[in-house]
């Protein structure tokens, strides 16, 4: 449904679906993959204005960022989140980020241009601090929010970028068991993904532009990787590219965990759906939210567990990478 939206949700807080809706229409922009792209000049004129105005908006305190693999959760945790009474939630708002910096789109969804899968610290500009501050800060002003949070998973690659722009900002690092997360990746990408103007757009990007960025900007990077990169590089099957998303992913989040431990707060889908009331109030106390009754009911109604899925026939040359980061994540392989 629209901006992930069902009955239950409206019914719950009512105003709630209206911020959502604005959010899908005037601030998230439009994937290279879904329909109603029509309305991405709309989009980009109005945040670029708001970005280069003088207005004063509400100010972006303690912004919470969902990180991790796409398809592992962050999406269902974003929705449960947005019902929070402080909260104004944005999904994916890629439209935003690319207005801030230019070459951060790794999918080609608005660019065909250069693009950085990594985004550090010394990246961050005068410039980019005060676009990202307007144009959160008006999201939060026109939703009537008190927080953001934001869920964009591959901002695990820029934690340090976005702590430049938002030095109190928490992030919340979401784990789903590899062979799970891999097999949903494949099926969105196999499902979802489409020609337009003989180009292929799915999960890996405009025409492999995403997979060629994660190969030769972080997996050629990767010490891990330098015996078999070359092999890697040329992997066209779907479950084989998920598997070194996921790892290079896991990977970062736990070195990030050890070197940020005061703004990062680790997650498992697992628990989220199984036990979400201790698993939310441990989130909650994190971030800094206050007790929501109906934000609790809401998440004991919308969260339930999910089958695992069964284990597939890893590539040889990647096994053992995938098994200890499985490992390393507590899970049982």
């Amino acid at each position: 449904m629209i901006a992930q939206i069902n009955p239950n949700y409206i019914k719950t807080r009512p105003m709630k679906a209206i911020t959502r809706f604005m959010s899908y229409a005037f601030f998230e922009g439009r994937p290279t993959t879904t329909k109603g792209r029509w309305i991405n000049p709309i989009v980009f004129a109005l945040l670029k204005a708001v970005a280069t105005n003088n207005s004063r908006y509400r100010s972006v305190e303690k912004p919470v960022f969902i990180l991790g693999t796409g398809r592992s959760g962050t999406t269902i945790l974003g929705i449960v989140l947005s019902m929070h009474r402080e909260v104004g939630y944005l999904n994916e708002p890629k439209a935003i980020w690319h207005v801030i910096h230019p070459h951060e789109d790794i999918i080609g969804n608005y660019s065909r241009g250069d693009a950085k899968y990594r985004l550090a610290t010394e990246d961050a500009t005068d410039d980019m601090h005060q676009r990202a501050t307007q144009m959160f800060g008006a999201y939060l002003t026109v939703t009537r929010s008190k927080r953001i949070v934001d869920k964009y998973p591959e901002l695990i690659f820029r934690v340090g970028f976005v702590r430049a722009l938002f030095p109190d900002a928490r992030f919340i690092f979401l784990v789903r068991n590899g062979w799970d997360t891999c097999h949903s990746i494949a099926n969105w990408s196999q499902r979802f993904g489409i020609h337009v103007n003989n180009e292929k757009h799915d999960w890996w990007g405009v025409d492999n532009r995403k997979w060629r960025l994660l190969v030769d900007q972080i997996v050629k990077t990767d010490t891990t990787f330098a015996e078999i990169v070359d092999e890697v590089e040329h992997f066209d099957r779907h479950l084989d590219r998920t598997a070194i998303e996921w790892v290079v992913t896991m990977q970062e989040g736990l070195r990030l965990l050890k070197v940020l431990p005061d703004c990062i707060h680790l997650v498992r889908f697992e628990d989220l759906t199984a036990k979400p009331d201790e698993t939310l109030a441990e989130l909650c106390s994190f971030c800094e939210l206050p007790e929501d009754n109906t934000f609790r009911e809401y998440a004991r109604q919308t969260l339930h567990p999910v089958p695992a899925r069964k284990p597939f026939d890893l590539h040889p040359k990647i096994a053992h990478v995938f098994h200890d980061t499985m490992e390393k994540l507590r899970y049982n392989n």
